[in-house]
């Protein structure tokens, strides 16, 4: 008997982790729009690494890609998820001034960019002696 009931414990300990654990998983996030954000105070790899991660950590956010030199951060997204300024705010939660510039669908970037967001990867890399952090912008 006890048996049974430490077997039916364990079984239903794996199962609400795993709930718990898909909870997290992107599994088949989709973007449907792509809010391109005008963001300022990035200067590194390890800046675009910090967007990135506030991004993704947004439910909905499919896919995300930095332009360093241009200062620009490019989100698909599901609109019945999240929208431009929740992700614009989420940037600036993250140290860095950011503004809505645009929304298109998928297929205009594609056509004004010339690929799909999110398959340009940035590099890595960090400020050096200054320090990541010490370009940002305080809100």
């Amino acid at each position: 008997m006890k048996r049974r009931v430490l077997n039916g414990c364990l079984i239903l300990s794996g199962i609400v982790l795993l709930a718990i654990l898909a909870s997290f998983v992107r599994v088949g996030a989709t973007a449907d729009t792509v809010v391109v954000l005008r963001t300022a105070g990035m200067t590194c790899g390890s800046c675009a690494e910090q967007v990135t991660r506030a991004l993704q950590s947004e439910r909905g956010v499919a896919s995300t890609e930095v332009d360093l030199a241009g200062g620009r951060v490019m989100a698909g997204f599901d609109a019945k998820q999240t929208g431009p300024g929740k992700l614009a705010a989420k940037v600036a939660a993250a140290g860095y001034a950011s503004q809505v510039q645009s929304v298109l669908t998928p297929e205009q970037f594609k056509s004004l960019s010339g690929h799909q967001v999110g398959s340009l990867q940035a590099q890595a890399g960090c400020c050096g002696k200054v320090g990541c952090g010490s370009a940002k912008v305080k809100n």
